[in-house]
């Protein structure tokens, strides 16, 4: 999910700031909207004042697919509330149990994938097949853990399933009901298409745990081609038999297949074997019968690594050079320029790419729409544009707080066309100035089409895609008159990336079975084939004398970027436009006859919002009156995500209020605690509560006396009342990744059972009450990292804290940290340095905080000291990039190693006896320590979520021997 990118930057960035709060930030929306509901007899609709029309319209799709899309699951859904986002420009959805409910992001997508279907009726079918999804798992194991554990027994019961099979089964779904959907789009396909015909037939452990060298096809390519095969083999109710069998008892490795063997004799890696050869053959047999290809020249400089890497969306700048993006595993999204000769130019590295599916250049400039978050409010994100001076590498931000998903320059430069949605869903082009982005004119669009990819004529006008109920057309529109002319008929053909030239406009059309580039005539509305690819040809563009035409031509190691001759005359004329696309793979036509009710929903679909249908009644809806909704119980996951707890969580539907109470293990200190939490999102600061009742486990010297022989642990129980707010702000506006939070929170704590023997003569007690305030300011930048980069390769960090007694009671301490580290990038490509060093001050009066800064690691104990100061250098390098596999059972993609240095000084006051005199003196202890990481990137029982894990090898200078420690797991997301 798209929304991940961003969701998850904050918690990334603040992970391990300040520890005083258990709940995590949950993106938000601005406080000032009003939020309306729709009811349905099986659904809640909540949607933002202003989005009326559509959350009818969706409202009333929800109830027409509520039977037919889980009818070959066997499932017909409980009732679910839908949230419409219409704040931020991420085009997405998703569906989850933790708390139950849906989330349908209302800017739809500019890409092919897009097909002929309204964007928020894909979602529909789509993720409402989510929902009937997991609610198959209400039976058998889950029919038991549903009262013992709430919502969350659902993913409990679900765990062996894998995430292909979700996605996949989703995308069939959409397929089977919707004259579109991405079964029958080749692009969604073509990477897999290009692998096997390349001959790169991977085995079910890399195909399913992916590769950090070759290109894989994600979860939902490789889940909509299994899924499928099963459902035209063995019947369309044949993965509900498969589900029927696994939830019969699914907690053991292999469960997932062995209900697929039990169902139909094959497991896991005979389907994916099967599956892959029915694909193979049938894919062969249609290129055996395509005309021989067009020969292409690929443009000079392009890396050719055994790496997969990109270079798509061409612009020229001149006859002889083009901007392109580069992407891949090794690289993260760059702009460079490519020549007929020498090497790649990189010229400058956007941020958060909104993803163009184009990219547009004229009069020396390029322009592409970023994302740019809200600071607060997560929910609100901005699709602003950049503008790139392509003769000083400089960009600049053209835009502010603006809504635009796709836009294009004028050939001279000076006006740019751009495509927005607004929060009321109503589609728009809009003419900006390019020099100060006001704009200059809103096209009308009384029937509310979808345009995607907009071009500008040197004459003014405009040729984009315009999705209606009735399908695409190529639409050219004059600003000037209000003129609307369709280029082609309106039919149920995937048109996009339109071009134009002379008295053409070129286009993007998989209506041969593959994705090729055809041309429509101005003059009589002729249609033309242009190109003739292996795998799909996208995204034309035409130099600047007309004479050469470019575009990325997709290959099994990335799409290169390649040239041909611009010339009519070599063209296949077609005649009439096509009024559908041919079948992209054998089964979507199979998928919709097994289901029957697959003609009823289409139509449905087709129908123009004017068609009328049910008007469901609407009611305010109180965020505040509905903040509390249990949705977990029994054994939980914590909502920081490190630890499985026992207790309950809440949270509302729109993530303003979350709530957790339940029983906990500190793994730093290694004790339990009872803790109750809450926290109000809903407003500028963050307002948190926590009360917790637990132990801790310290070592310290206790008498701070000569001689140092009183380092001894200690543990002992406190409670804790936790009280205050945080301010967590996103920043990201270049390839940075940025993110600062603030924090101030009271403190009240009270000991007991502390070891009477152990504690400082002038401490007044074990019960007597701390009283303090803590605050913590936490700061990130971190580059952007590609897949096989084993840490930032450029940013910094910045950690302070200060915690106090400022209430004049007996339990007295006081303590100042800050800790900074810098990232650079190493020796090698994916190689990078981490510096990091921190200073801790404290008053130990009677009272010891938990440590501010990093300690020295080897240490198997931490030592509370008055001052410390400490400093770390990492270096952390891949060591191999691997495809080991194990049986069944270990799929390793990567071994990796961080070298570290870690030196520190530690002192506190203590009292030495001088001529019988007691004399307080400052007592030191110094650290040298260094070691290795060595770790392994590996996926166990075919999941394929990775995990690290290792062994640490490190020199202790206070134990004064090797210490050998196992690493914990770290997931990566």
């Amino acid at each position: 999910m798209r929304r991940l990118l961003l969701g998850a930057l904050g918690a990334a960035l603040f992970a391990g700031a300040a520890g005083a709060q258990s709940l995590p930030v949950i993106s938000q929306n601005p406080p000032d909207l009003r939020w309306r509901e729709v009811r349905t007899p099986h659904f809640r609709v909540l949607y933002p004042v202003g989005l009326d029309s559509a959350a009818q319209r969706t409202a009333g799709r929800l109830e027409a697919v509520h039977g037919p899309d889980g009818a070959t699951l066997g499932v017909q859904a409980r009732p679910l509330a839908v949230v419409l986002q219409n704040q931020t420009t991420v085009s997405n959805g998703f569906v989850t149990f933790l708390p139950r409910h849906a989330e349908f992001f209302t800017t739809p997508e500019q890409g092919q994938n897009l097909g002929t279907v309204d964007w928020l009726d894909g979602l529909v079918v789509h993720e409402f097949r989510h929902v009937n999804q997991f609610d198959k798992a209400r039976q058998g194991v889950g029919r038991v853990l549903g009262p013992l554990l709430g919502d969350g027994a659902l993913g409990v019961a679900a765990v062996g399933v894998p995430q292909w099979f979700f996605e996949g089964d989703a995308v069939g779904t959409e397929t089977a009901l919707t004259r579109s959907g991405r079964g029958r789009i080749p692009y969604f396909g073509v990477g897999l298409r290009a692998n096997l015909l390349s001959g790169r037939r991977y085995n079910y452990q890399k195909a399913v745990s992916g590769s950090l060298r070759d290109y894989v096809p994600d979860w939902y390519v490789l889940g909509y081609f299994m899924t499928s095969y099963l459902k035209t083999h063995r019947g369309p109710d044949a993965w509900a038999r498969v589900l029927d069998e696994y939830y019969r008892f699914p907690f053991y490795p292999f469960s997932f297949s062995n209900g697929i063997r039990r169902t139909t004799g094959l497991r896991v890696e005979a389907l994916y074997a099967r599956t892959m050869a029915d694909l193979d053959s049938t894919w062969r047999a249609e290129q055996a019968a395509r005309p021989a290809p067009t020969p292409v020249r690929a443009l000079a400089g392009q890396a050719d690594t055994r790496v997969f890497t990109q270079y798509q969306y061409p612009q020229y700048v001149t006859d002889s050079t083009v901007l392109a993006l580069k992407s891949g595993l090794g690289d993260i999204a760059q702009l460079v320029l490519l020549g007929r000769h020498g090497r790649e130019r990189r010229v400058f590295t956007p941020g958060l790419v909104n993803i163009p599916e184009q990219l547009s250049a004229g009069g020396e400039k390029a322009v592409w729409p970023e994302f740019r978050q809200q600071p607060r409010w997560g929910q609100q994100v901005y699709s602003e544009l950049k503008v790139l001076d392509l003769k000083t590498g400089r960009a600049r931000r053209l835009t502010h707080r603006t809504r635009y998903a796709a836009a294009t320059l004028a050939p001279d430069g000076r006006r740019i066309v751009a495509v927005q949605t607004t929060p009321a869903y109503h589609h728009e082009l809009v003419l900006l100035n390019a020099a100060t982005g006001a704009v200059l004119q809103t096209l009308p669009n009384p029937r509310n089409d979808f345009y995607q990819q907009p071009r500008l004529l040197a004459d003014g006008r405009i040729v984009a895609v315009a999705l209606s109920a009735a399908g695409k057309t190529l639409q050219l529109l004059d600003p000037a008159t209000g003129q609307v002319q369709n280029l082609l008929p309106v039919a149920n053909v995937n048109l996009t990336n339109p071009q134009p030239w002379g008295d053409y406009v070129l286009y993007n059309s998989p209506q041969t079975g593959i994705d090729n580039i055809f041309a429509v005539s101005l003059r009589n509305g002729l249609t033309y084939q242009v190109t003739r690819p292996i795998y799909g040809a996208y995204h034309a563009a035409v130099s600047p004398d007309g004479r050469t035409l470019a575009f990325h031509d997709y290959r099994a190691t990335g799409a290169r970027v390649v040239e041909i001759p611009l010339d009519p005359a070599t063209w296949t004329a077609l005649g009439a436009p096509a009024t559908r696309d041919a079948p992209a793979d054998p089964y979507a036509t199979k998928l919709a006859a097994g289901e029957p009710a697959g003609p009823r929903i289409a139509a449905l679909l087709a129908a123009p919002d004017s068609a009328g249908g049910p008007r469901y009644g609407v009611r305010r809806y109180s965020p505040l009156a509905h903040a509390f909704r249990v949705f977990g119980y029994g054994v939980v996951q914590s909502p920081a995500g490190n630890a499985v707890s026992v207790g309950v969580r809440s949270q509302d539907f729109l993530s303003t209020t979350q709530a957790f109470a339940g029983l906990s293990y500190d793994q730093t200190e290694r004790t339990f605690a009872g803790t109750g939490a809450l926290s109000y999102q809903g407003r500028f600061p963050v307002l948190d509560v926590e009360a917790s009742y637990g132990g801790r486990n310290s070592t310290r010297y206790f008498d701070r006396a000569a001689p140092l022989d009183s380092l001894r642990p200690a543990r002992w129980q406190y409670a804790r009342v936790l009280a205050g707010v945080r301010v967590p702000l996103v920043l990201t506006r270049s390839k940075y990744l940025q993110a600062l939070t603030l924090g101030a929170y009271y403190l009240h704590e009270r000991v007991y059972n502390y070891p009477a023997t152990l504690r400082n003569r002038d401490e007044t007690g074990p019960t007597t009450p701390l009283h303090a305030l803590q605050t913590y300011l936490s700061y990130a930048s971190q580059l952007k990292q590609s897949a096989r980069d084993v840490a930032p390769r450029g940013g910094a960090t910045l950690l302070a804290t200060y915690r106090t007694t400022p209430f004049g009671t007996a339990l007295q301490a006081n303590q100042v940290g800050a800790q900074a580290a810098v990232y650079l990038p190493g020796l090698a490509a994916h190689h990078a340095l981490r510096l990091r060093a921190g200073y801790q001050y404290q008053q130990q009066n009677q009272y010891n905080f938990a440590a501010a800064i990093s300690y020295p690691r080897a240490e198997t104990s931490y030592i509370s000291f008055d001052r410390l100061a400490a400093a770390s250098a990492d270096y952390n390098l891949p060591l191999a990039f691997v495809h080991w596999s194990v049986g069944r059972v270990l799929y390793v993609q990567r071994l990796r190693a961080d070298v570290f240095a870690d030196v520190a000084r530690g002192s506190s006051l203590v009292t030495v006896p001088v001529n019988g005199v007691p004399v307080r003196t400052r007592a030191y202890q110094d650290f040298r320590n260094g070691g290795a990481d060595l770790l392994a990137l590996f996926n166990v029982f075919h999941l394929r979520t990775p995990v690290e894990a290792g062994v640490r090898i490190a020199y202790s200078s206070y134990l004064q021997r090797v210490v050998v420690q196992t690493l914990a797991f770290n997931v990566r997301l």
